[in-house]
């Protein structure tokens, strides 16, 4: 079965979440709250993990991790694994906690607000699930990290990192005058979220510019193997295949545009269209509809011939 290809480097940021299995719950009280941060603190000292934001609800979680070493998934598998074995042995059961691999978003890190995004996000969960009554500020949810950025240095755990999301809110400083102006934007930001639809969630493989996903679709290409599957492997394949007939039509001087003019069966189109099949995963059906070239039933025709020498395909009228 092709799994998901995960990127990793020094520095990477991810938005990190993962659901109970069939949607049971993976904490059972408050004292499984604890031990997951317990466990989550101990898999950062292991790793070397920065958290930025995170927030527990009643059957999934959200982290949002930086990562100093290329290490997400020897540490996911480290923290998953022992959380699971803990919550196991508390409640004498055995077997999966979790629903399949964990999603792992990648987060831009530049300084333009796509941090900011994600971790706003994370801290507004319990809002957009209709957890808090509306008379009530976002600190009452006790189980995100929003309530420990208000707090003094030395009253958070050491593994969370709170100067990059200040920093991405205009707040230069950590300090008494900073957190409250924080705690004023996060009340805002509540107001304008309640209602919103609470199965909302960040769509895409990536949080970042146009750059940043460029970046990434050219490392996905280069790791990817036959095993992979994943919206950015496909992405990296289209894109691969787009700069393949970009070259060709610029060899024949033809234009992207014209392509709908062309006959359905016109030799060069073929050749591109060999070119596709031989060289990228593009389906027929992509291919056909990319160069206008029919239906893929009527593009394996033409590849047959086209394999053969092209001889009986010039003998027929193709460009129907």
């Amino acid at each position: 079965m092709a799994r998901k290809l995960r990127i990793q480097y020094a520095g990477a940021i991810y938005h990190v979440m993962n659901r109970g299995d069939h949607g049971e719950d993976i904490f059972r009280g408050d004292p499984g709250r604890e031990s997951f941060l317990g466990t989550l603190g101990q898999a950062c000292e292991k790793t070397d993990w920065q958290i930025h934001a995170w927030c527990l609800m009643r059957n999934h979680f959200h982290l949002v991790v930086e990562t100093p070493k290329p290490n997400l998934v020897a540490g996911m598998k480290w923290f998953l694994g022992t959380y699971t074995g803990r919550f196991n042995r508390r409640h004498h059961l055995f077997g999966h906690l979790f629903s399949g691999r964990y999603k792992a978003l990648l987060v831009e890190g530049s300084g333009n607000g796509y941090l900011k995004t994600v971790c706003d996000y994370v801290h507004l969960n319990p809002v957009r699930a209709r957890l808090l009554p509306p008379e009530e500020g976002l600190t009452t949810y006790r189980w995100s990290s929003y309530p420990e950025y208000l707090r003094g240095p030395s009253a958070r755990r050491p593994w969370l990192r709170v100067d990059r999301l200040l920093g991405e809110h205009g707040i230069q400083k950590d300090s008494p005058a900073g957190r409250a102006e924080f705690e004023k934007r996060m009340e805002a930001r509540r107001l304008a979220e309640a209602g919103k639809d609470p199965a909302l969630e960040l769509a895409g493989w990536c949080v970042g510019s146009e750059t940043f996903r460029q970046e990434l679709l050219e490392q996905v290409g280069r790791r990817a193997g036959p095993e992979h599957d994943g919206p950015e492997l496909r992405e990296s394949a289209e894109q691969k295949a787009n700069r393949i007939i970009a070259e060709d039509l610029k060899s024949l001087g033809w234009e992207d545009a014209g392509l709908a003019e062309r006959p359905k069966g016109d030799p060069g189109k073929v050749r591109i269209a060999a070119r596709l099949r031989r060289d990228t995963t593009m389906t027929l059906a992509w291919i056909a509809a990319r160069l206008c070239m029919g239906t893929k039933t009527h593009l394996v025709h033409l590849l047959y011939w086209h394999g053969r020498g092209g001889k009986a395909a010039s003998s027929r009228k193709v460009s129907a």
